[in-house]
């Protein structure tokens, strides 16, 4: 067993250190090797010492690789940040709310049928089919009222920001 470990040692310790990338790990690997063919000596038929070695390292490194990942626990604050929140944050839904708010608010601003058409549209979500059934008109009809409520609330926006910034051209 000595003349394998004073042979072998260095070539088992880098094959684990390529394997696990730690040296620490590479280490605890090799004298897991040693001791693995110290336990199996007595299976072992003397030809081939080297690829016996190897054999043994591989096998502990890839047990120690497939356990790696059940094992650690994450404890960066890195690892947490990559994970996505599904959930918008309280500041996110703030502002689509007021975003919502500011919509309903200018569609109010419109003439009847424009008015109807575009709450339904942009506050309901519901699409010209729907609103076309809801209100007994042609779908026609409703893309064409659309059509001239968006241009109307495009004006509004466009003079509410000149209000907001004298200096925009």
């Amino acid at each position: 067993m000595e003349y394998l470990i004073s042979q072998y040692q260095d070539l088992i310790y880098s094959l684990c250190l390529k394997s696990v990338g730690n040296p620490f790990d590479a280490e605890d690997l090799t004298q897991e090797v040693f001791l693995s063919a110290y336990k199996n000596l007595s299976h072992f038929d003397g030809v081939y010492e080297k690829a016996w070695l190897c054999k043994i390292a591989v096998r502990k490194c890839l047990d120690f690789l497939k356990a790696a990942g059940r094992r650690t626990v994450p404890t960066e604050d890195l690892y947490f940040s990559r994970i996505p929140d599904l959930h918008p944050s309280p500041e996110d839904r703030f502002l689509l709310e007021d975003q919502n708010r500011q919509i309903y608010l200018l569609c109010q601003k419109l003439k009847s049928p424009y008015k109807e058409v575009a709450t339904a549209h942009f506050c309901q979500q519901l699409s010209i089919g729907e609103i076309a059934e809801r209100s007994g008109k042609k779908p026609k009809t409703i893309q064409t009222q659309l059509y001239r409520a968006k241009g109307m609330l495009r004006k509004m926006l466009e003079v509410n920001e000149r209000r907001r910034d004298p200096n925009a051209s």
